[in-house]
């Protein structure tokens, strides 16, 4: 369980040996976000923007238009809030390159509190035209998918969790930008999650179904934005009924996005598990996902409840 912090700053660091494009911007929080070791290597490709950031999305733009390839990292919370301007026109306007990383999105924010918990980055960020969204869910798979947001021809939003999280996957596993992933196959219902802290969960919620004899896929949809809408309507088809289990708001995020896939091509039983119209406090990451109910009994409870429904609709 190594700190995906650290994952992110080494594989960026494995990147720029090959890659003498990129550069990496911050906002006074090179201790917080890890990236110390980066710039131990790479002095001259680090840029210390300050408490700045919308400056320093805009540093990166320009970057970009210089033919670099800037990977821009702070707080989730200021890069969706404080840079949102600059990002969506600096960057995504001016068709650049700019891969910003907002880290702690959501409640992983914990002890900074409702100030720094973004549950509405997803949100803003769906909105920009082009725009890829994605939320690796452990090392493996930001390992893998931070070299394909490098290659993207366009800009990138990542959602990072700072700490450790629990692995998912091997080391090497096979991740595509765009694509959701089948951790679990499954034949009565079908959970579709995002990020360290749902994923987890709603593999955890699946076994426990299993144990009451329900059948639960689990799908890890890394990238919200492109969403993978035939991955989501083979598995509507396949078992009829859909929770979707995100650290965000219900509105505008995976929930929102699985929901209009399946509005518009198979209408389909769903629920969305999230933060329901909810702002963030203070506390450890296990209260606050007890608070809002971003647990395995949640996802299961939710899931129990969304197949008497489906029984019911068959009927």
């Amino acid at each position: 369980m190594k700190e995906m912090r650290a994952v992110f700053t080494e594989t960026l660091i494995e990147l720029a040996k090959k890659d003498d494009r990129i550069v990496l911007l911050e906002a006074d929080l090179m201790r917080a976000t890890g990236t110390t070791p980066f710039k131990e290597v790479y002095p001259d490709r680090i840029i210390n923007c300050g408490v700045a950031e919308a400056n320093m999305v805009g540093i990166a733009s320009g970057l970009s238009a210089a033919g670099k390839i800037p990977f821009a990292s702070t707080f989730a919370c200021f890069a969706a809030r404080r840079a949102y301007d600059q990002f969506f026109l600096s960057g995504n306007y001016a068709r650049q390159n700019v891969n910003l990383v907002g880290s702690d999105p959501g409640i992983l924010a914990a002890l900074n509190g409702g100030t720094h918990m973004p549950f509405e980055d997803v949100g803003l960020m769906r909105n920009i035209p082009g725009l890829v969204v994605y939320e690796p869910c452990d090392g493996a798979s930001l390992a893998a998918l931070v070299p394909q947001a490098k290659d993207h021809k366009g800009c990138t939003y990542m959602r990072l969790n700072r700490k450790a999280s629990p692995a998912v996957y091997k080391d090497g596993e096979v991740f595509e930008l765009g694509k959701g992933k089948v951790i679990k196959d499954g034949s009565d219902i079908t959970l579709i999650a995002s990020g360290c802290v749902m994923v987890s969960e709603a593999v955890k919620a699946a076994a426990e179904l299993e144990k009451e004899g329900v059948s639960a896929a689990v799908i890890d949809m890394h990238t919200i934005k492109p969403i993978d809408a035939e991955l989501i309507i083979e598995y509507a088809e396949k078992t009829g009924a859909i929770v979707t289990c995100e650290n965000h708001q219900v509105v505008n995020g995976l929930g929102s996005a699985v929901a209009e896939v399946l509005g518009e091509n198979l209408p389909t039983p769903m629920v969305r598990v999230g933060i329901n119209d909810l702002f963030g406090q203070v506390g450890d990451v296990t209260w606050l996902q007890e608070a809002y109910g971003l647990t395995a009994a949640n996802v299961k409870a939710k899931a129990i409840e969304l197949l008497n429904v489906k029984t019911a609709v068959h009927v």
